[in-house]
Parts: structure tokens; C-alpha cells; sequence
């Protein structure tokens, strides 16, 4: 009795299962649950590299059969806006004022007095924690001396291009300030190298800003990141889901924003895009408290490592066992693609460019669970966007930078544009380089972002929303659901589907798959 009683709820399920719902497909990610508490985890940074470079962490993509397609998406394939990604550029296209700037809606830090609360005098980014006239929370990052505006630039331009993508970064400025704007806030401890807490003291100021270079009239050039809203409770891995949230529900390693970042990193060379460099913060909005993720930390992204110009070898795992046997075995010989690289070297930029560049080669600098999962319409949906910003966008954002040496601007300029277009030639060419489908007088209708491809076809047919049986049919069907299978003669193994739905005489596009 009881398994014919499961066997009825079974094809109940079936009969009642469908593919689009009314409300497909989603913009938003659904209201947030609220999040109570949630703690606040450390991550080790030398745990975190170990872990991944040598263990295997996440679900990895299938050896054989089908690969593990993407999750947290809506109908479209597109990820929805919400705690990790929002549309951003290539959605709606922003204005040059809106690129240059970026998150930067509040402001840099105001006043002449600017009070310390905390420091870091080790590591590879010493800095000062300070509250501007206002009690705003920024933390203050310089330049090396080796490398004046390096790092600086560096952080305000990636930190605006990642943003024009649609991730959620922190408000970076460029600040030019007098030392003597820095006044010691009471009590303030500090930690030496060995983790010992004391007692901070106004030598302990002069110590970190001589160690950073001055303009000729004595002035600091740092970059101010404003504090992010919320509490901090520790960065995201790039893998699994955070337990005390529940709004996390898709692992880590199958999110499209994440597998389609490698795209972006590899772009702006942000090889140290690791999760310790992240942050979540449990915020309040919209009358809700929730987990937002935040991207931080570029001052090691274009020819920059923060402290001195970007290793040569940028673009490699620190270590790998498939590489180190053929460097074994060929005596040296077989050269690496990052060592055919030639640098036309600016001290504002270090060492970044366009021409050795290989986006299927790049890797930061251990491996990542979201990077290895990802997929071509993975790469196809990070690659879009990154080709979206025109050389002229790119202009706009690379004066943030404030790079006083017009030379170097230009040549960071070309750089990105180099390296913006080897990403759109490779992963166009792996699907079907088609978006943005509409139907027009009873046509499915599209844009080529790669200018390219012809001879395109079109296969009409129906689709029974629950059953997922097809017939072939002329033209869209006036009520209910339809689906166009759209393929090219140069490209037989790349396909797109293309399902919409005739709602009031009108017909809307619900649902896309892309094939390859």
C-alpha cells in the first residue's frame, strides 16, 4: 500500500513538473532570509595555499559524461543580481562619468587631522586604519618607495573595472595628504612581528611613512579604501557554501560569477585572487540582515605585487607537478609561455603586458576550485562583459589611476586593450558568440558580439512545458511555448536554444542554452 501511494505522489511530481515558471526569468535573486548571526571565520593563508595546492577541494568537473553546468542562474543562464554580482556595464551601459567613478559614491576621507586607531607595520602592505573628520573608517595603503603610484593605480583602476563587471568591491581613492594630518588616537595598540600586542606610539607613525615615497613638497600619495558597511566576518572560499548563511545554497565552485571571475582576473593579472584576499559582510538592507561578498585587495593586479613590480612569472601556479616534470625531463628547455614575455618597463606600473598574454594559459597562483569548474558559456558570460568596455571606457578608467608619466598611461591603456581582445578571440570562439535575443515580426532575432560568424539557421519548433516534447513548426507558436535552435554551417558543434512564450499576442524570450 505504501509504495503504491509513493508511486501516485511520484507522477503527481511528474505531471506537475515544468521547465518555466510565470515569473521566469529572474532578475533578482529571491528576498534574502534573515541572517541572525553569523561568525566570524580567520582564514590561514599558508593553510589556504596548501589546502589547494595539493589537496583536491569542491566537486570538480566529471572525467567523462556530462559537465556540471552551472547553478545559481536564471533561465537566461545569467547569473542574478544580489549578494555576490549585479548588472552593471554591459547590461546597462554606464557613462564615462559613471566609470571613473565606480563604487566611490561617498567620498575620500575629509579634514586636516586624520585619527589613527590602528596599524600594520609588517607584511607586505603596511598601513594605518584611520577615521577621517566625519568618523569614517578608511584603511590607508601606500606605494614602495621603489615604485611610486604603482600600487595605488593599480587598486583604483582594477577596483573600477571589476566593479564596471558587476562585483562588489570597496570604495577605493587616490589621496595625496601631509604627514602631519596624522594624529595619534589614544590607546591604539599595534602588533609586532611576532604577534605581540602593544602600546602604539607617534615613532611608530614615523616608521611606516619612511619607509613610503614623498612628493617634492612632502606630500603622501596613498590609497584610502572606505570600510565596508556592515560586520565582517571573515572572506568566502571559493569553494562549498557558508554554513551559517542560509541564502547559501549553491557551492561555491558551481556559481557562474565565480567560475567566469578567472576571465576577469586573468585579464587585469590579479593572480593573488585568492580567499583570504576576499571579505563578507553581514549587512543590513532592505529590512533584512545578509551575507554580501566583496572582491578586495588589487593593489597586486597590472604589473603591480603591492611591494615591488609583479613576479615575471605571473600567470603560473607557484607550483605544479606537471609542469615541474616537463621542465625535468626537456633539461629546461621547453620554455614557458609567461617567459617569452617582453616588458617595456614603467616604475608606476612594473611588470604588465599584452603580447605573450594567453587567457587558456593563465592561472593565479595556486589553483582554484570555481576557476578549474569553469565552462565555456562560463567564460562566454565573463568574456561579454570584459569586452564590452571600449577602448575609450578603458581610457576613462585608467585615468583613476593618476599616473603622472603619460607614457606609462598609454602603454597600460594598450596593454588592456591587448589582452581584452585575445579574451573575447578565445572564448567567442568556443560557443556561439550570439546574446541578447529578442523576437521581431515573429523572428528570433540577435546580436553577433563577435562581428563574425554567418550563415546561421534557425529550427522552429514546440514545447510542451511539462512533457518536453517538441514538433517541428514554421514560425513561433501564437500560445504557449516555443523553442529555436540556432546553429551555424562553420560552427556544427555549437548550437543555442532559444525558448519563449506568447503572452498577450507578444512573445518574450524566457530561456537560453547554449551548446558546444
Amino acid at each position: 500500500m505504501k509504495r503504491a501511494i509513493l508511486l501516485l505522489w511520484m507522477l503527481a511530481v511528474a505531471a506537475n513538473a515544468q521547465r518555466f515558471y510565470p515569473d521566469d526569468p529572474l532578475e533578482k535573486e529571491p528576498a534574502p532570509r534573515n541572517v541572525d548571526k553569523a561568525l566570524n571565520r580567520k582564514l590561514s593563508d599558508y593553510y589556504d595555499l596548501f589546502s589547494h595546492q595539493f589537496g583536491k577541494l569542491g566537486e570538480r568537473q566529471p572525467k567523462s559524461g556530462p559537465p556540471i553546468r552551472a547553478k545559481g542562474v536564471n533561465t537566461l543562464g545569467e547569473p542574478m543580481e544580489g549578494a555576490w554580482w549585479v548588472k552593471r556595464h554591459y547590461y546597462r551601459r554606464m557613462s564615462p562619468e559613471e566609470l571613473k567613478r565606480g563604487p566611490a559614491v561617498s567620498g575620500p576621507p575629509i579634514g586636516n587631522r586624520w585619527t589613527v586607531v590602528g596599524a600594520k607595520s609588517e607584511g607586505i602592505t603596511p598601513g594605518f586604519t584611520v577615521l577621517d573628520e566625519k568618523k569614517r573608517r578608511f584603511f590607508v595603503k601606500f606605494d614602495p618607495r621603489s615604485n611610486p603610484e604603482m600600487a595605488t593605480a593599480a587598486d583604483s583602476i582594477s577596483s573600477r573595472l571589476f566593479h564596471a563587471v558587476g562585483y562588489h568591491v570597496p570604495e577605493n581613492y587616490i589621496v595625496h595628504f601631509d604627514p602631519d594630518q596624522l594624529v595619534l588616537g589614544d590607546d591604539v595598540q599595534l602588533a609586532d612581528a611576532t604577534g605581540k600586542k602593544r602600546k602604539m606610539t607617534n615613532r611608530d607613525i614615523y616608521e611606516i611613512l619612511v619607509k613610503v615615497p614623498r612628493a617634492k613638497d612632502g606630500s603622501i600619495r596613498a590609497t584610502a579604501s572606505l570600510g565596508i558597511n556592515g560586520k565582517p566576518i571573515g572572506p568566502p572560499r571559493f569553494y562549498g557554501t557558508r554554513k551559517d548563511d542560509p541564502n547559501d545554497t549553491v557551492p561555491h565552485e558551481h556559481r557562474r560569477d565565480q567560475r567566469g571571475l578567472h576571465v576577469v582576473c586573468a585579464w587585469l593579472a590579479h593572480d593573488d585572487s585568492r580567499s583570504i584576499n576576499n571579505f563578507d559582510a553581514l549587512v543590513k538592507d532592505g529590512g533584512s540582515q545578509f551575507i554580501r561578498h566583496y572582491l578586495l585587495d588589487f593593489g597586486s593586479t597590472l604589473g603591480s605585487g603591492s611591494d615591488r613590480p609583479n613576479s615575471p612569472r605571473s600567470g603560473a601556479y607557484f607550483f605544479s607537478w606537471k609542469k615541474s616534470a616537463v621542465q625535468l625531463f626537456s633539461l629546461g628547455l621547453a620554455v614557458p609561455y609567461w617567459a617569452r614575455a617582453h616588458y617595456e618597463y614603467f616604475s608606476s606600473i612594473g611588470l604588465f603586458e599584452g603580447d605573450a598574454f594567453d587567457p587558456e594559459a593563465w592561472v593565479p597562483e595556486y589553483p582554484n576550485p570555481a576557476f578549474l569548474n569553469r565552462l565555456p558559456d562560463d567564460e562566454f558570460w565573463a568574456a561579454k562583459q570584459v569586452m564590452a568596455l571600449t577602448d575609450d571606457d578603458l581610457r576613462t578608467v585608467v585615468s583613476t589611476g593618476q599616473l603622472t608619466d603619460g607614457g606609462a598611461a598609454e602603454y597600460l591603456l594598450q596593454c588592456l586593450i591587448k589582452r581584452r581582445d585575445k579574451i573575447g578571440k578565445s572564448y567567442y570562439a568556443k560557443v556561439l558568440p550570439f546574446d541578447r535575443f529578442r523576437i521581431e515580426s515573429g523572428e528570433v532575432r540577435w546580436d553577433d558580439l563577435s562581428k563574425s560568424v554567418s550563415g546561421a539557421s534557425v529550427k522552429w519548433e514546440s514545447f510542451d512545458n511539462h512533457s518536453g516534447a517538441r514538433a517541428a513548426i514554421p514560425r513561433p507558436a501564437p500560445n504557449g511555448y516555443s523553442v529555436a535552435t540556432i546553429s551555424a554551417a562553420s560552427r556544427p558543434k555549437q548550437t543555442i536554444e532559444v525558448f519563449v512564450r506568447a503572452e498577450s499576442g507578444e512573445w518574450k524570450v524566457v530561456g537560453v542554452e547554449r551548446n558546444w
